[in-house]
């Protein structure tokens, strides 16, 4: 069974710059794809970003493109979300979560079947 952390969040101000982490333990890390999501007050959660299992560019929601970047360290069993130029929208809880049955990628919250605790990001304006 896969266990999943996050870290890093946190207040920040419009314009500014976080990164998020997401260290997972219990079965081999690499064999997965790894997606981070977000859910806004009242809102359902939505799509940010997803990696494949070996790495490499991610892909991502049209809101954050060019703006936020996915990375993952098979090494360390790690995922990160660079985020910049933050803006107050996108305030919310982020969620890292892996997809453990399938190499597939997918943009859709319910395919993914192992959630990490959600971290907080508030971006002041």
């Amino acid at each position: 069974q896969v266990q999943l952390v996050e870290s890093g969040g946190g207040l920040v101000q419009a314009g500014g710059s976080l990164r998020l982490s997401c260290a997972a333990s219990g079965r081999t890390f690499s064999d997965y794809p790894m997606g981070w999501f977000r859910q806004a007050p009242g809102k359902e959660r939505e799509f940010v970003a997803v990696i494949k299992w070996s790495g490499g560019s991610g892909y991502y929601a049209d809101s954050v493109k060019g703006r936020f970047t996915i990375s993952r360290d098979n090494g360390k069993n790690t995922v990160h979300l660079q985020m910049s130029t933050l803006k107050p929208e996108d305030t919310a809880i982020y969620y890292c979560a892996a997809r453990t049955n399938t190499a597939l990628l997918s943009t859709t919250p319910a395919a993914y079947d192992v959630w990490g605790q959600g971290t907080q990001v508030t971006v002041s304006s």
